[in-house]
C-alpha cells in the first residue's frame, strides 16, 4: 500500500502558452513506470479561464467536482458541465474545457500515456470561440 499525503504535494501554476486566465494544477497521482500509465491531477479554472485546444494519445476522463463549467470538442457545441458531471473525450479528439463566463469550475482530470506522450498542445481557444 502506498498513501501519497496531500500535504506533501504543491500547487503548480501551469505554463501560459496551454492556459488562458487564471488556473491552478493540483498533482493527485502519477504514473507507476511499469504499473500504470494513468495520471491524475484537481485543476482549478477561476471565472473565463480555459485550456488550449488540446488532444489525448489515450483519451481523457474529466469529473467535475465543483463549480460550473463548459467544454467543447472540435465541431460540436459548447457544452455546460456542473459537479456529478463525467466527461469522455475519445483518443485524439481535439477539445477545450474550463470555467464558465462567471462562475469558476475545478475538475479531476485522468489521463495515460501512450508511446511516452500524453497530450498534444495546440491554439488556444480565441475569446470568440469561447462566447459561442
Amino acid at each position: 500500500m502506498e498513501i501519497t499525503r496531500n500535504k506533501d504535494l504543491e500547487s503548480v501554476i501551469p505554463p501560459e502558452d496551454y492556459f488562458t486566465g487564471n488556473v491552478r494544477l493540483d498533482p493527485l497521482f502519477g504514473q507507476k513506470e511499469t504499473i500504470t500509465k494513468a495520471a491524475a491531477a484537481m485543476v482549478t479554472f477561476e471565472p473565463g479561464a480555459r485550456t488550449a485546444w488540446h488532444t489525448h494519445p489515450s483519451g481523457q476522463t474529466l469529473l467535475i467536482t465543483s463549480g460550473l463549467g463548459w467544454v467543447q470538442r472540435e465541431g460540436g457545441p459548447v457544452e455546460e458541465v456542473a459537479p456529478g458531471d463525467v466527461v469522455w473525450f475519445p483518443p485524439n479528439e481535439k477539445h477545450w474545457h474550463g470555467a464558465s463566463p462567471n462562475k469558476a469550475m475545478s475538475h479531476i482530470a485522468i489521463q495515460e500515456e501512450k508511446d511516452g506522450k500524453v497530450v498534444e498542445w495546440l491554439e488556444k481557444v480565441s475569446d470568440e470561440q469561447y462566447r459561442r
